[in-house]
């Protein structure tokens, strides 16, 4: 999960996004230096927390990973400010290192490959398009919950029937410099180790 901080572009501001929302039906609380972010039917969308730099030890600038450490810092002042949100936030990696145990055909697509693939700490279902994709390799894995470069947020879906959770990258996917233009996932060298981050 990412979170911004540029104070020499646009001030002492912590922003926190959660939810991409309609720009539309914004709606905007203040509690002390929060402002709580929610729609119209009152998701929270995301928090700005302003003077940031007197409340929390920031020592990153620009877009980052939110740590542990940053968030436990959060959820004081959250606390000091007598707001009780939620802000148990899942933290682990979401682009991973994967190996694919085992790749079968799609029942209802050539094109398409079903892969089961060992993350570390799960094995997950993935429908991969890619022609070069096979049992044995090293990848780099999305998993649902993962913003990719681009933008594209990585959700569960279903291709052609069969349930896919995750994604299978390409080095152009991951926003690699250089990437080769041809189609096909990135496989990885022996170097990696299954479930470290990417």
């Amino acid at each position: 999960m990412n979170v911004f901080y540029n104070p020499n572009g646009i001030g002492d501001v912590l922003i926190i996004p959660l939810i991409d929302g309609n720009r539309d039906d914004l709606k905007h609380e203040s509690i002390g230096p929060i402002t709580k972010i929610t729609n119209n039917n009152e998701e929270v969308l995301g928090y700005n927390i302003f003077n940031a730099s007197s409340h929390l030890q920031l020592t990153n600038t620009g877009k980052f990973a939110l740590t542990e450490e940053l968030l436990q810092e959060i959820k004081q002042l959250f606390q000091s400010q007598g707001l009780h949100d939620n802000l148990d936030f899942d933290l682990s990696p979401k682009i991973v290192v994967g190996y694919v145990l085992e790749k079968t055909q799609h029942e209802n697509a050539d094109k398409l490959s079903v892969c089961k693939v060992d993350v570390g700490d799960e094995t997950l279902q993935i429908v991969c398009g890619a022609p070069n994709v096979d049992q044995g390799q090293k990848v780099v894995v999305a998993k649902v919950g993962s913003t990719m470069p681009n933008g594209l947020k990585i959700k569960p879906t279903e291709l052609r029937g069969v349930p896919s959770n995750g994604m299978i990258c390409s080095q152009k996917e991951l926003g690699i410099p250089d990437a080769p233009k041809e189609k096909g996932i990135y496989v990885l060298d022996d170097s990696y180790s299954v479930g470290q981050p990417f």
